[in-house]
């Protein structure tokens, strides 16, 4: 007579909390590799176009959503525009810059990106405020579009008027 052996399968049920200390374990982990790297963020934004720069001190370069600057921004004035906080606190080819950005236009992306450098600069050198403050590069310029209103073609444009 032939006997068979029946394998049994443990069911294990994972409960929520136990999920959860374990999401936060990752979490953890994450953070520490976070802080390793050493960098300093800070966020500007100009109209639509929002800004995540950080800079790490390191090698120089400049990554732009993935791209060098030259790629993502064929024009040289934005180039002069977002280098402009380093040479004004002579800084230049000291730090790794990497920027996120989306939102708004070129001119509005390089503002923003401008202005998220100087407040990472400041961060790093409380000494430098006063210099990057007459430049202008630590002001948030709050030109915005304006809303189109209930009744006009555009924000302040009326149909045309006439007599008759």
């Amino acid at each position: 007579m032939v006997v068979k052996k029946e394998k049994k399968i443990k069911k294990t049920t994972v409960t929520k909390k136990e999920t959860k200390k374990v999401v936060k374990e990752v979490v953890k982990k994450e953070v520490k590799k976070e802080v390793k790297k050493k960098y300093i963020e800070a966020i500007g934004r100009r109209k639509e176009a929002v800004a995540r720069v950080r800079l790490i001190k390191d090698k120089p370069g400049f990554i732009i959503n993935g791209k060098t600057m030259e790629e993502y921004f064929s024009l040289q004035d934005c180039h002069k525009k977002i280098l402009d906080p380093f040479r004004a606190t002579n800084l230049e080819n000291s730090f790794f810059v990497s920027v996120k950005t989306n939102g708004g236009g070129i001119t509005g992306q390089t503002e923003a990106i401008r202005l998220g450098i100087s407040r990472c600069l400041v961060k790093i050198d409380e000494k430098l405020r006063p210099v990057l403050r007459k430049a202008g590069f630590l002001t948030r310029d709050a030109r915005i579009v304006e809303r189109k209103k209930y009744g006009l073609k555009k924000a302040r444009k009326a149909a045309q008027w006439s007599k008759r």
